[in-house]
Formats: structure tokens, sequence, C-alpha cells
């Protein structure tokens, strides 16, 4: 079955903008030192089609036909970090992430209250 224009035009729009160029940013010269910025890009597309025709229940009534297609998609880029380049060495240097903080936070303090509650139970 050939996927209708659309949404090959869809797939291929969404396929070209989340090229190696979006996850490497352009580099950034100062002084001794590059940067890279760095980023976590995810796409995804669907589509569908569908057909159909139905027959009335009688000689009378008349025959219903259908049709239809659909498609879509999205890109999403998060910044992660840069990479620091210098005559030395090369590093990655992480964006912070409060929200992983914030889960390390709340398991330490789940660990923390569970062991606190066993130990009064002995």
């Amino acid at each position: 079955m050939k996927l209708p224009d659309a949404v090959t035009t869809a797939v291929e729009t969404i396929r070209d903008s989340a090229g190696v160029e979006r996850v490497y940013g352009e580099p950034i010269e100062r002084d001794d030192r590059t940067v890279v910025p760095v980023a976590r890009v995810a796409y995804g597309f669907g589509g569908g089609f569908g057909e159909g025709s139905s027959s009335g229940d009688s000689e009378d009534a008349p025959a219903e036909h259908g049709s239809g297609g659909g498609g879509g998609g999205g890109v999403v880029a998060k910044p992660i970090g840069a990479l620091e380049i210098t005559d030395e060495n090369t590093r990655f240097v992480r964006v912070d992430d409060r929200q992983r903080l914030l889960g390390a936070v709340v398991l330490g303090v789940a660990v923390g209250w569970l062991l606190g509650t066993m130990s009064k139970s002995r």
C-alpha cells in the first residue's frame, strides 16, 4: 500500500528536521576553548488511512461510501549539556537537571523514613 503524499511529506519533513545538526549546536569559540551545545532530540510520527463501503439493508437504502486519512508528527529537543574542548582535554558538562535532583531527594527521604521506621519496630 502506498502512503498518501501528505503523509510522506510529513515524514520527510520531520526526519530532515531532527538531524545531527539539531543534536550538536554551532560551536562557540572563546579564548582558548570551544564549547559545543548538546541536546537530546526525539521525534515521532504517525498516520492512518481508511476506506470502506456499505450497502444498505434493503434495495431502497442508498449505499454508503467512506474514505479518510491523516498524519502528523513532532520533534522535541532538550538541552542536556555541552562539550568543552581545550588544548589539554575535552569534557562533557551536563546541564543542571532540577527534576532529576528532586527525584533523588524524594527517594532519599523515602529510604530514610523507611529505615527509621524499621529501626523503631525492633
